[in-house]
């Protein structure tokens, strides 16, 4: 169902063309009024109770006023898209016309719920630090949670016969788990004894005492106990000596009790996963990127701590084989909203467009404080707003590129993963330039300062080679593959060179080395390297090759070289013999049962050098296929399965000659 947009120019501080809007998104637009959320309130009400389609509001700061306003009215509430402060507000503002037009097209766009888990905490509140930061915040937290105190120095003060929460020293050796089910190992423990007046008295130490609780409050000040801390849900941590950092971590522990629904961020599909095979190692790519080590190897794949899991993203932008993919939003819609945004742009009459990448959090407030009391974004370039920036991988830069987008920018925020970020802007710019399509068409913004923003962004200028724009099908590799097609210019011949790591490339052989033991072939999980089951041959076909390096791994003679390239001829899609052989035939019945070469070898190296095989005889059978082999040990005099001949079967005129 199509919806209606309710158009609003905040007292007239934007220009808005209601016309060019309407005929770029296709969709209903009413008159641009001025104060909807205030004056024409009246109107808004209106309209929402009389709608008979979803409606969009261009508003996205007053949110909340229209949603409690369409709940007063017992209507559905309107969806809100922010076209003020990325588009309205700038010095181009009056040219800006056809990014309105983009972004309240992809505002419309139906998103997929979320997948969420439910996680119940209990309150149970282990605070970890010296007595003078832990105690004072377990008084104030012990009426709404129930409080164990882990202290690294003896108090001087004894808590008081009440015993409103627990105390004990010692040292956190290990601490593993995520909100609602933390688990702590602690060396020294010594829990407080009951007993006594005066000085606190306390048990004898012992190593290894195991802890259970839902939250963790981290006033040590020292090193935290998680990689990726602040991505860890339930463990709150501040610097004791901020009255303010420590009061605003108690204020959100005393919230965490009751039960709470998680995002499931990805998926995991194990037969996709080309971690291991055999106990042979292959691609540790997730592993390598996951910053909260929520990702685990688990067999010959891995599986993924959905507790743990903060839903960055990065493992799914690294992924050779699609076996994790990003759910929170799929990427489908992910491409989807990038072909919206950028056919309604070039439809309403905007040209070289720029795509600006950025979080809810820094990204976000960075452009609403540009727009406000700066000079806003340029006209052409469109904001792309992402749960997570490492999610937006050199498929989802490609598929940018090749929709018409002339560049893509990534303002990164202080949190940010940078290193996944800048070895997939590296991968997608070695494509590109490849492929003949310009170069450094994606970079990234490390900016905090709006007007240092503006600045940038005005000065930027990239010439935009011309692009058959795409239809982003399929998955990831696919996705990339048509946009590399799309961008290729007429010029562009031969495999593209990549960055050591790229998920896309060729195997090379050593077919002096190569022995055709198929041991590749037989655990490129794949399908990559092939073999012939009607010919001694090793088959390849590059499209399906992952680079994961299991192949190099497992092969006895190091035979293999991994190739990172990308070649956009449809060669890709065929099998290439890589390593072929005369077969060998049996000596015996001709039937053809090996390789001749690895055979010969064989008896060479054998032949009067062994033991076993001084005797020309049992030289032979080294020739001989598999049935023949049997049958010519059988008939041997020597032969280990021959036994006495079998005795006569004793008949009725035995036994009678024998009475006589």
């Amino acid at each position: 169902m199509s919806s209606r947009i309710l158009l609003c120019d905040c007292a007239g501080s934007q220009s808005i063309d209601g016309g060019a809007i309407e005929r770029a998104t296709g969709l209903p637009c009413s008159k641009v009024y001025s104060n909807l959320c205030t004056r024409q309130i009246d109107r808004a009400a209106e309209a929402i109770s009389n709608s008979t389609e979803p409606l969009v509001v261009c508003c996205q700061q007053e949110a909340r006023t229209f949603e409690a306003l369409a709940e007063e009215l017992g209507a559905a509430a309107p969806a809100m898209v922010d076209i003020r402060d990325r588009a309205g507000w700038s010095d181009e503002g009056k040219q800006a016309t056809p990014k309105i037009a983009a972004l309240l097209a992809a505002g419309q766009m139906r998103r997929s719920p979320e997948k969420t888990i439910d996680v119940n905490s209990e309150g149970m509140c282990l605070i970890i630090g010296a007595s003078a930061a832990v105690l004072p915040a377990a008084e104030q937290l012990s009426e709404l949670l129930s409080v164990t105190c882990l202290l690294s120095d003896s108090p001087e003060i004894s808590p008081g016969p009440d015993r409103r929460f627990d105390i004990a020293l010692g040292r956190v050796r290990k601490a593993s788990g995520a909100f609602g089910h933390f688990e702590v190992t602690v060396d020294q423990y010594r829990p407080l004894l009951p007993e006594g007046r005066g000085t606190p008295v306390f048990a004898a130490p012992r190593d290894g005492g195991e802890s259970s609780c839902d939250i963790i409050l981290d006033l040590t000040g020292g090193q935290a106990f998680f990689p990726a801390d602040h991505k860890r849900d339930g463990y709150l941590r501040a610097d004791p000596g901020s009255i303010q950092a420590v009061q605003k971590v108690m204020f959100e522990a005393s919230h965490l009790v009751g039960t709470f629904e998680k995002t499931l961020h990805v998926t995991l599909e194990e037969s996709l996963c080309a971690h291991s095979r055999a106990g042979q190692i292959g691609c540790t790519r997730c592993l390598d990127v996951c910053p909260t080590g929520a990702i685990l190897p688990s067999g010959d794949v891995v599986t993924v701590d959905a507790n743990i899991c903060a839903g960055c993203g990065a493992c799914s932008a690294v992924c050779p084989s699609g076996a994790i993919s990003y759910d929170a939003p799929p990427v489908r819609e992910i491409f989807d909203e990038i072909r919206t945004l950028a056919d309604v742009y070039r439809k309403a009459g905007g040209t070289a467009p720029r795509l600006l990448l950025h979080d809810e959090d820094h990204g976000r407030a960075l452009i609403g404080l540009a727009a406000r009391f700066g000079s806003g974004l340029p006209a052409n370039v469109v904001p792309l707003q992402v749960p997570s920036l490492a999610v937006f991988g050199h498929a989802e830069m490609m598929v940018a590129l090749a929709s018409g987008f002339a560049s893509v920018q990534i303002l990164l925020s202080p949190r940010t993963e940078r290193g996944i970020l800048e070895s997939q802007v590296a991968l997608c710019n070695a494509l590109v330039e490849g492929l003949g399509a310009g170069a450094e068409r994606v970079s990234l913004l490390d900016v905090s300062d709006p007007d240092t923003l503006c600045d940038v962004l005005y000065d930027f200028e990239r010439e935009v080679p011309d692009c058959q724009t795409i239809l982003p099908l399929g998955s990831r590799r696919d996705a990339t593959r048509l946009a590399a097609k799309a961008l290729a210019t007429r010029e562009a011949t031969g495999p593209v060179p990549l960055p050591s790591g790229a998920p896309y490339g060729a195997v090379q052989v050593d077919v002096d080395a190569c022995t055709l033991c198929l041991s590749c072939a037989g655990l490129c999980p794949s399908g990559a390297l092939l073999d012939n089951p009607d010919s001694p041959q090793l088959l390849f076909r590059e499209d399906a090759c992952l680079q994961c390096g299991l192949c190099a791994n497992i092969c006895p003679e190091d035979a293999i070289t991994l190739i990172p390239q990308f070649d956009i001829s449809d060669a890709v899609y065929a099998q290439q013999v890589v390593k072929e052989e005369e077969p060998f035939p049996c000596i015996e019945c001709g039937k053809l049962f090996g390789v001749k070469g690895t055979i010969e070898r064989i008896v060479e190296r054998l032949e009067g050098h062994h033991s076993m095989f001084k005797n020309s005889d049992n030289v032979r059978l080294i020739r001989m296929c598999d049935d023949c082999r049997v049958k010519a040990q059988y008939h041997d005099e020597n032969s280990p399965f021959r036994a006495a001949d079998r005795p006569r079967v004793r008949t009725t005129d035995d036994y009678l000659n024998k009475s006589d």
